[in-house]
């Protein structure tokens, strides 16, 4: 399984062969350093831990970080044959390639149910005044409590989401430029674990 971590840049867009104009999301993916190879004999299952955007100042790294100065470190189950210290370039992918991203969605505070869930809110007239908004009833008389998993407000988004099936539009191996098609989840900047087949 071919695996990267990545940093968003933000969305663009690129014309194809047929001169349609294609929305794709820019991804600044590696280099990653090979930190850890983990094998079914020693840890159970084979995996590699990568380490990426390594920590220049040395008041950063604590004692506990010897030998692994990044600050994301990320493991991937693989049967890869690379080694401790190899470098994990973004052409390890190929244009037409079909990845999975998994990244953490964009925070949006505390929502109301309108937002959060789809709700319709109350009608706006026959005296609903100031309910346009409100979620209405949440239960009933018996069990004389909110069951549990009731869609309320709440927190919305910073969530862990993955997209599958995203195409490989472009890839710039002199910039470790990752051009994917279609939307990735997250702000500009966050982190991204890309992995294919």
């Amino acid at each position: 399984m071919k695996f990267i971590l990545g940093k968003k840049i933000g969305m663009s867009q690129m014309f194809d062969a047929k001169g349609n104009i294609i929305p794709v999301t820019l991804v600044e993916a590696g280099p990653c350093m090979v930190l850890q190879k983990k094998s079914k004999e020693k840890e159970g299952y084979d995996a590699l831990q990568l380490g990426f955007i390594k920590i220049e100042k040395k008041n950063k790294i604590g004692k506990s970080m010897k030998g692994k100065e990044y600050r994301h470190i990320k493991e991937a189950k693989t049967e890869d044959a690379a080694n401790v210290g190899d470098e994990v370039l973004v052409s390890v992918f190929a244009e037409g390639d079909t990845v999975t991203v998994v990244g953490t969605s964009k925070g949006k505070g505390f929502q109301g149910g309108v937002k959060r869930h789809g709700f319709a809110g109350r009608n706006s007239t026959h005296g609903a005044k100031h309910e346009s908004r409100t979620i209405g009833s949440i239960g009933q008389r018996f069990p004389q409590h909110v069951i549990k998993g009731r869609k309320m407000p709440g927190r919305m988004g910073f969530e862990r989401v993955t997209v599958k099936n995203l195409k490989v539009a472009k890839i710039d191996v002199q910039h470790n430029m990752l051009a994917l098609k279609g939307a990735i989840p997250g702000h500009i900047g966050t982190l991204l674990q890309i992995s294919g087949k």
